[in-house]
């Protein structure tokens, strides 16, 4: 690297990720409460164990994936690294690592974010009280990027930022529409012989990715599997597609290298060409089930693969 040793342009774009990633999970567990019901009008808490590849850890220390285990697991169990507790801790860990390159408005806002966290208790997590929490950590993430997008000088670090910030994205969008079809046989799965009961679904599904507002902008009425499938795959102008995080993730790469002499190795232009073409891919009605299930298992492992390139070229 040039100035900027590599360990810190890796704390920053895992800084990035980690708070990305909290505001992910706060707004889905948030539409999971208010949204997302059974046949039966009760709420299912499975998807998100299963949105998140949870089941296996979960289960070993609960028996059933009650409203109170599952945000109990993704609020404040420290032992979970998918956790908002935990992501938020690991993002001032980075952030600790940084002081001497990030505000002090950055600094102080992370510190006093994860000092909230840690002063929750269960009973803070009533299902009456889960969408003011849940609120409260997403105005926390937002509140930090935009204090990071009015403070953090714009050299090498902030393009490794945006990079975690914009690859984290890109896998939360992808793991949402993934979880739409990942088990056909469950409430969540699309329903031909209910279609309001879908509908219902991918309204939800548009909620969890704050996309419903934006996806109305183009499409004032009716809702339809392919219309969603094109709005968060490859809507050039909604913020969390694949393919608008996809190409601003090739920009910093270009930039990286135009401004700062940083090459991306083979390996990451490959990969991201990559993603930009299956991100492209047409979507029509009969992109369901196991055809949408590998095409997100694809995306998903090229933007690991992605993350692993880029820690091999610019971190070690």
């Amino acid at each position: 690297m040039s100035r900027l040793l590599s360990r810190f342009a890796s704390n920053l774009f895992w800084l990035a990720r980690y708070m990305e990633r909290a505001e992910n999970l706060a707004r889905i567990l948030q539409v999971n409460e208010s949204f997302a019901r059974d046949r039966l009008g009760a709420r299912d808490w499975l998807p998100i164990l299963q949105l998140n590849d949870d089941e296996e850890r979960f289960f070993k220390i609960h028996n059933e994936a009650s409203a109170d285990n599952v945000v109990h697991f993704y609020l404040l169990d420290r032992k979970n690294p998918t956790s908002i507790i935990a992501s938020v801790h690991q993002a001032r860990e980075n952030a600790r690592a940084l002081r001497h390159l990030i505000s002090t408005e950055m600094w102080t806002q992370v510190n006093v974010f994860h000092g909230r966290l840690t002063g929750l208790r269960s009973k803070d997590l009533a299902l009456e009280k889960l969408s003011l929490v849940c609120s409260e950590v997403k105005e926390s993430c937002q509140a930090h990027a935009g204090i990071t997008e009015g403070t953090y000088y714009r050299d090498e670090g902030w393009h490794f930022y945006n990079l975690g910030r914009y690859l984290e994205r890109a896998d939360q969008t992808s793991r949402l529409l993934d979880i739409k079809y990942r088990r056909p046989s469950s409430d969540i799965a699309p329903s031909t012989e209910d279609p309001a009961s879908d509908a219902s679904l991918w309204n939800t599904l548009l909620r969890s990715g704050a996309g419903y507002h934006a996806f109305r902008r183009v499409h004032p009425r009716g809702m339809i599997a392919a219309d969603v499938l094109r709005f968060f795959l490859c809507d050039p102008a909604f913020p969390r597609s694949i393919t608008t995080c996809v190409r601003e993730l090739e920009e910093l790469v270009a930039e990286l290298q135009r401004e700062y002499g940083l090459t991306a190795s083979t390996d990451i232009k490959e990969k991201l060409k990559e993603l930009n073409r299956l991100a492209c891919q047409p979507a029509d009605d009969e992109d369901r089930g196991d055809h949408v299930n590998r095409l997100m298992d694809r995306i998903q492992f090229l933007l690991v693969e992605l993350s692993n390139a880029i820690d091999a070229q610019f971190f070690h």
